[in-house]
């Protein structure tokens, strides 16, 4: 397998960032962290090797980020509420201004030249992977968000401004207009929302399933796929589920 490291600086953060890529050709898959996690914690905890054959044969190419989680959802103690809502929107334009033009420089030197991105993710990471393809549907091709939380309240609480409100699906799906021109963009995308019913999973049940009540109300599809009460929010499950709905979906 193909895999190289990428340390690159980010005028939008002001530091540099880290990636890793994975295959050397395919479609594009661009990978969030777990809360807090690090753009290493897919490959070490299994992750990448449960699509190690589709990897190997160019069918698919893994974008592995890093997130700023503790200055954003996370931070709730030592920087203002300000300064995490400023920070939320400084790592949009990070993916979407920064790295994403160089997903699309680094897929097509491997000659393939993807029409467009996914985006996935497991809990916060999947959180991410949703907000993503729905602030940008004109980037991104879909998502495969597994066990994620898809509002501001859990971190942000009663808290909510612009920025806030640009990052929770729940809000701005809820707020947006049934001939809203994204609306009919996504319906054209390939989502995936899942979650189990198991330890750990309640909230992500909860906000998965009112996520299914606004798709469905603007007549948007998508999978949204409630596994059993045996399954819990962790890796075990995610490394099956990923693989499931790769092949599945990509």
């Amino acid at each position: 397998m193909k895999v190289e490291y990428y340390k690159e600086y980010s005028p939008c953060l002001e530091r540099d960032m880290e990636y890793k890529v994975y295959g050397h050709a395919g479609t594009p898959i661009l990978v969030f962290p777990t809360q807090n996690g690090r753009f290493f914690d897919f490959e070490n905890n299994g992750m990448v090797a449960t699509v190690e054959d589709l990897i190997d044969n160019g069918n698919i190419q893994l974008f592995c980020c890093d997130s700023i989680d503790l200055e954003t959802w996370s931070e709730e103690g030592g920087h203002d509420v300000g300064s995490r809502s400023h920070m939320l929107e400084q790592y949009y334009h990070y993916i979407v201004d920064e790295l994403v033009p160089r997903i699309i420089d680094i897929n097509a030197m491997c000659g393939t030249h993807a029409k467009g991105i996914y985006t996935t993710g497991c809990s916060l990471g999947a959180s991410h992977a949703a907000n993503f393809l729905f602030r940008r549907p004109d980037i991104f091709s879909g998502c495969i968000a597994l066990s994620g939380y898809y509002d501001s309240d859990l971190f942000f609480h009663d808290y909510v401004d612009d920025n806030v409100y640009r990052n929770s699906p729940i809000k701005y799906i809820e707020g947006m207009s049934y001939d809203h021109p994204y609306v009919e963009m996504y319906r054209k995308r390939r989502i995936v929302l899942c979650c189990g019913q198991g330890a750990w999973e309640d909230e992500m049940v909860r906000s998965t399933s009112r996520m299914k009540e606004l798709l469905e109300y603007k007549n948007i599809p998508a999978w949204i796929d409630f596994w059993g009460y045996d399954v819990n929010h962790d890796w075990d499950w995610w490394r099956v589920q990923f693989p499931y709905f790769v092949k599945r979906v990509i």
